[in-house]
């Protein structure tokens, strides 16, 4: 099947063949067709299956076989978990309609809202948004949503893990009852076939994987390892292997600014980022990544949703995720549109529960191996004991927090009666 055969525009097929496709994925055989159909569609595909142009082409095709409107209405509205995410899916649809009159715009959170509102002002046919910015902008009454034909919610599972499942449906109640909609998951939890009973009309059913899936064309290994050794482990497999591009994900912002300080002590170039950074930050860490400056990219889950990072040949999960889904997602950052890649992940003795979800979840049994010098001497009574004294330090950190505010509400008092007698 070639994508002159899925009946796209010439102007369409001249952008694609710019970008270098010469082929369609799996995924982009099967929704092209359905969308251009104008049926609803409920998609799984997984990260770096090519799902972007799977719905961005197709839409593109309907709104270029129609009459621009009059001042540029959003036609076409597309939501994503993340603002990277949102700058992902948006430059695609930039690349694809290259040479078509059509225009889009992205808008989220983290960065002014002025040149968002221009934009906007100067007339787009289709809008990228993240939920909050799109509600905050639509309270300004700086868009409007009454003329969108077509609704397509990127990443869902993402969004609803996120907690956006309030906020979705808050947009779909100022969107036009009549309209094309589009859902695209890594995965059909219940919530998110419960979301799709709620919005989407009749939708077909599309599960695509490539011939070489994501996991297929992974390396995957298990390195069981001590908690307090997996620092160590990893500069040793940084630097014994030469890597010169490792994302690392970690469960949380703290770790993951604490390991990006330790691999630079080691003289491992590495950046952090996280919900935390700021929009500028994150895209400077980004960009050393890509260019070679930055050797390792230490990211969150939701910081890492949208990242684009062609050919990465290793990701590391230096802590497993809590949802085994996650897992999916992370090591679909390697391994991309063809190319082989490796995912290690160290396993410490508190997350083998992890390990075995994740195990249930791909449907196999994953490589496990250790390495001289950091064989795993941990016991059950050693975790045990650890997240007792987490708690106990969660505990304190509290307590000080509540006896720091009454604290401030005491002095506050007594300034307000000293001054009352002045």
């Amino acid at each position: 099947m070639t994508f002159k055969s899925l009946g796209l525009s010439d102007a369409l097929l001249k952008a694609i063949s710019k970008k270098g496709y010469e082929t369609p994925s799996a995924i982009q055989q099967k929704a092209i067709p359905l969308i251009l159909e104008r049926k609803d569609v409920l998609a799984s595909a997984q990260t770096g299956s090519g799902k972007t142009a799977g719905f961005a082409l197709p839409l593109l095709q309907i709104l270029q076989n129609q009459p621009i409107l009059h001042k540029r209405p959003v036609r076409a509205l597309i939501l994503t978990p993340t603002r990277e995410l949102a700058a992902q899916v948006q430059q695609e649809f930039k690349d694809y309609s290259e040479f078509t009159a059509l225009r889009s715009t992205v808008i989220f959170g983290g960065v002014g809202a002025n040149p968002q509102i221009n934009a906007l002002r100067n007339g787009v046919d289709v809008l990228v948004a993240t939920p909050g910015r799109l509600l905050d902008l639509h309270s300004q009454r700086a868009v409007s949503l009454s003329k969108v034909e077509i609704l397509g919610l990127d990443e869902a599972d993402r969004m609803l893990d996120m907690g956006f499942a309030r906020d979705i449906k808050k947009i779909l109640a100022l969107l036009p009852s009549k309209r094309q909609n589009l859902l695209f998951s890594a995965t059909f939890s219940k919530e998110i076939k419960k979301l799709a009973n709620e919005f989407l009309h009749q939708p077909v059913l599309v599960e695509a994987t490539p011939e070489n899936t994501t996991v297929e064309k992974i390396d995957q290994t298990v390195y069981r390892v001590d908690k307090n050794l997996k620092t160590d482990l990893i500069i040793k497999l940084i630097s014994e292997g030469n890597w010169q591009q490792v994302l690392v994900f970690t469960r949380t912002k703290h770790g993951a600014n604490r390991l990006s300080e330790k691999l630079a002590k080691a003289k491992i170039t590495s950046a952090a980022i996280h919900g935390n950074k700021s929009q500028g930050a994150r895209t400077r860490a980004l960009a050393g990544f890509k260019e070679g400056r930055v050797r390792v990219l230490v990211a969150t889950d939701i910081a890492a949703r949208g990242l684009d990072i062609p050919l990465l040949p290793h990701v590391i999960n230096y802590e497993l995720p809590n949802v085994s889904e996650d897992y999916v997602h992370r090591i679909g950052r390697t391994g991309r549109a063809g190319a082989s890649g490796e995912a290690l992940s160290l396993v410490s003795l508190d997350e083998v529960g992890y390990l075995k979800d994740i195990e249930k979840l791909i449907g196999e049994r994953l490589q496990a191996k250790t390495l001289p010098d950091f064989e795993p001497t941990e016991t059950m009574a050693d975790v045990k004991k650890a997240q007792a004294e987490k708690k106990r330090q969660k505990a304190a950190h509290h307590s000080r927090g509540r006896n720091a505010s009454r604290g401030k509400g005491s002095s506050k008092g007594k300034s307000t009666r000293s001054s009352k007698r002045r």
